[in-house]
């Protein structure tokens, strides 16, 4: 048979492909067992190696799934099922250990926006802050879970034995923690857990602080929150405790009550529970600014002590709980409110102690931050 020179050229190149793994040392069973080890899963499915072997409709359906199970960034998941050889497996491990180090960058951005969790029994009630840095990740599912979650394992933690107590990130991050979402589950560390909903998500992802709230006598504890995506979470909060001196009281008026004031906490914002409990210094300051503009009106010295003193009359129902007129019906305030409580009962109730959280209150913003948000608003 006669060959051609075109038809020897493969054969010559296959005997030089040959050539050059024998000079590599390779053998035919080593190169089986390379070919083994790196094409098939112990499964004894086909892995692939090469982008070329994955058709784009594949590679689409392999994003999707990845982007299911992760919610990491498309290009993030593309850029680990690339490095991986569309390995979905390998993919998903990758990109957590991407999550973490990218977490870390992002952990000096500033995160002011996010969440207040709640969760509460019949004597204590928690109040989580989680932050992020946009509240289209505060809708997110998987941060919202977190929240969830880090609210009713604080109440399930071991009673601080006090009335109120405000805790930072420290004394939760190392506590263990289970979680049951399709996205995160597993038993974890709280840090952990924040670290890989940051990963997740994008962005940074801070647990703030959290406040708890409990009654040791014959009461209840109330709470409200205000824009709620779902029960239990919201952007601000009210927290309050009522307590009647007879423990045969009816509780059922207390709680009804006590809801109502919780939004009310929410909506006037009271600083201090009675006028007794004003500290000397913000007391002090109130009546330095009130001289200072009764004094330009040019009016003598014993009529400007009287514009002072009434003044600061209108100072304490304006930051004072028991002295504030009542939201729902400001021809009452919240001091006769539980007047009448006390007479519905048959004993006097009192108000223990509240508390009103906002998130990312006390958080300022970077200027440079401000501006790349106030840019991405504007593209939108």
């Amino acid at each position: 048979m006669a060959w051609g020179q075109g038809a020897r050229r493969p054969i010559l190149g296959l005997l030089s492909r040959a050539q050059r793994q024998a000079a590599r040392g390779y053998t035919s069973a080593t190169f089986e067992t390379h070919l083994s080890s790196n094409h098939f899963a112990q499964n004894g499915m086909i892995r692939r190696r090469f982008s070329s072997e994955v058709p784009a409709s594949e590679q689409m359906n392999l994003i999707k799934q990845l982007r299911e199970r992760t919610c990491a960034p498309i290009k993030d998941v593309k850029a680990s099922l690339v490095s991986c050889n569309w390995d979905i497996e390998d993919a998903q491990k990758d990109l957590r250990k991407r999550g973490v180090i990218s977490a870390a960058k992002k952990s000096s951005r500033t995160a002011a926006e996010g969440l207040l969790a709640i969760a509460q029994d019949e004597k204590r009630a928690v109040v989580v802050e989680l932050n992020c840095e946009t509240d289209f990740v505060a809708r997110n599912d998987v941060f919202q879970y977190l929240a969830s979650s880090l609210a009713k394992m604080a109440l399930s933690a071991q009673d601080p034995g006090k009335l109120v107590f405000p805790f930072a990130p420290a004394y939760l991050e190392n506590m263990s923690i289970n979680l049951d979402h399709p996205k995160l589950s597993g038993e974890t560390t709280v840090q952990n857990a924040v670290t890989e909903v940051a990963a997740m998500v994008g962005e940074n992802v801070k647990l703030r602080r959290g406040f708890m709230l409990s009654t040791t006598g014959h009461g209840v504890v109330s709470s409200y929150l205000h824009t709620c995506p779902q029960p239990g979470l919201g952007r601000i909060a009210g927290l309050i405790t009522l307590e009647a001196e007879d423990s045969s009281a009816s509780l059922d008026a207390l709680k009804r009550v006590g809801s109502s004031i919780a939004m009310h906490i929410v909506a006037a914002k009271p600083l201090f529970l009675s006028k007794e409990l004003v500290s000397a210094a913000a007391l002090e300051n109130e009546r330095d600014v009130l001289r200072t503009q009764a004094e330009s009106s040019g009016k003598p010295q014993m009529a400007i002590e009287k514009m002072v003193e009434g003044r600061l009359r209108k100072y304490f129902e304006d930051v004072v709980l028991l002295e504030q007129k009542y939201v729902v019906n400001d021809s009452t305030n919240i001091k006769t409110l539980l007047n009448d409580l006390s007479k519905e009962v048959g004993s006097k109730v009192t108000i223990g102690n509240f508390i009103r959280m906002e998130v990312g209150e006390g958080i300022e913003s970077r200027p440079e931050e401000t501006a790349k948000k106030e840019a991405m608003a504007c593209a939108a």
